[in-house]
């Protein structure tokens, strides 16, 4: 996209500062009557137009040449505060005095391990048991006998003996 589409028009920038000054409208004015300004004091434009004009608008919105509200575009007023940006502004930071040489800044994450660093016994927690849940004893008495392990999951059902029924004829 070319800023001049032809050699007889003055900059887009320039056209709707113009358009802006001659519609001087307290309120701003909508890009149809900057449209329509731009279209009568011309005459000839180029086929794209409109989407020059519209990333023109764009640009000098973004870049503070102009206030965007209520769907009119206006100049921004040279008495009004600077613009803040989203969020907590940061801190002042204190002047350092001169000759003072700032050390780099630590990298983010975890440091990586040392490999060629000795490694650190373990320590005990003291109370001399073993962590964790202590092994189950076998249950071993005199008068029981052996022990016998069952198998995993639920035992089968015992099913009841039927009596056998004989058939005479």
């Amino acid at each position: 996209m070319a800023t001049e589409p032809s050699p007889s028009l003055p900059p887009y920038p320039e056209m709707i500062m113009k358009a802006l000054e001659a519609l001087n409208e307290p309120a701003g004015s909508s890009r149809s009557a900057i449209v329509k300004h731009i279209e009568a004091t011309y005459g000839e434009l180029p086929p794209s137009h409109s989407t020059l004009l519209t990333s023109h608008l764009n640009k000098m919105k973004e870049s503070g040449e102009l206030v965007f509200a209520k769907n009119n575009y206006m100049k921004p007023d040279p008495n009004a505060p600077p613009k803040r940006g989203r969020g907590r502004p940061p801190k002042p930071k204190a002047p350092l005095p001169p000759g003072t040489v700032l050390s780099p800044p630590r990298p983010r994450g975890r440091p990586p391990k040392d490999p060629s660093a000795a490694p650190t016994p373990k320590t005990s927690t003291g109370s001399g048991r073993p962590r964790g849940r202590p092994k189950k004893a076998a249950r071993t008495s005199p008068e029981s006998g052996p022990v016998v392990s069952r198998g995993r999951g639920r035992p089968p059902k015992e099913k009841p003996a039927m009596p056998e029924v004989s058939v005479e004829q």
